[in-house]
């Protein structure tokens, strides 16, 4: 596996495989690697010639009192990950390359970043659209892959590759689970034994309104009240942020049950946000 940290190596290395025709996957992540980012490695491994995978944790995706400082970093661990998964490339830049002095751009995905998450993390996806932008360009991917857990996050960059003609095809991936169907996530290494074993409400949630909705229960209020009736009912669950049915492609609350629609949950438990969701046919 070849590490490069500088963005004029890194498409200068692209740029040759592109010109000797080789598909480029690109798995973009924030380190602290798990099962969820291994099968998108493994799913572009299947499907391109050679897979980059990069590891920057962005701070212009953190508000001023999130977890920035204390996001989980494991650099020696995912080397090692990488290296058993067989990606070709590691591209793992420091900030002061991402963000030179003088750093002036940013871009913006407008409503469809402001709901949900956005709604919860001003700026969230001003700063996601803008990493994901640059590395798109240093990278020069075929394919990108992201995991469905993120659902708001790659439709945001699924709108911004659109608009912007970026020739890259945006992939999503099912959400990979634990056992006990709790999403698997970075941010789950925050949780304690006591908070881990709380967070399975959100998946036990999720399953149970959709199997009212496929039993034909597809009013919103009735469904709404019901989710957050199934969070609250867990103690150690201290906010629920948000909690319905949304329309899959404008991330709208709707009123009732289309023919496909989006379960998603955000909640804190201790002082870790989760978020969740499902796709669930009517």
């Amino acid at each position: 596996m070849e590490l490069i940290r500088i963005p004029r190596i890194m498409h200068d290395t692209s740029r040759g495989h592109i010109l000797h025709g080789r598909s480029i996957g690109f798995v973009p992540t924030m380190g602290a690697l798990h099962e969820g980012h291994l099968s998108l490695i493994k799913r572009s491994k299947d499907e391109n010639d050679i897979t980059v995978v990069s590891i920057f944790v962005n701070p212009l995706q953190f508000g001023p009192s999130e977890d920035f400082q204390q996001y989980p970093r494991d650099t020696d661990g995912d080397v090692a990950k990488l290296r058993k998964a067989e990606a070709d490339v590691l591209f793992m830049p420091d900030a002061s390359q991402v963000y030179p002095s003088g750093f002036m751009t940013h871009i913006e995905v407008g409503e469809i970043s402001e709901k949900l998450c956005g709604a919860f993390r001003p700026g969230h996806f001003r700063g996601v659209v803008t990493i994901v932008a640059k590395l798109f360009n240093i990278v020069k991917p075929t394919r990108a892959y992201f995991g469905q857990k993120d659902f708001q996050q790659a439709a945001v960059i699924r709108k911004m590759v659109k608009d912007l003609d970026v020739p890259v095809d945006v992939v999503v991936s099912p959400t990979i689970r634990e056992h006990d169907g709790l999403a698997m996530s970075s941010r789950n290494l925050y949780l304690n034994e006591e908070e881990r074993k709380a967070a399975c409400v959100i998946y036990r949630c999720l399953i149970q309104t959709s199997e009212l909705l496929k039993s034909g229960i597809i009013n919103k209020e009735k469904l709404k009240g019901f989710m957050k009736e199934k969070l609250s009912a867990e103690p150690l669950v201290r906010e629920i942020q948000y909690a319905s049915m949304y329309d899959p492609e404008t991330l709208d609350e709707v009123e009732n049950a289309g023919k496909e629609v989006l379960l998603a949950v955000s909640v804190k438990i201790g002082g870790t946000r989760l978020i969740d969701n499902m796709l669930v046919k009517a």
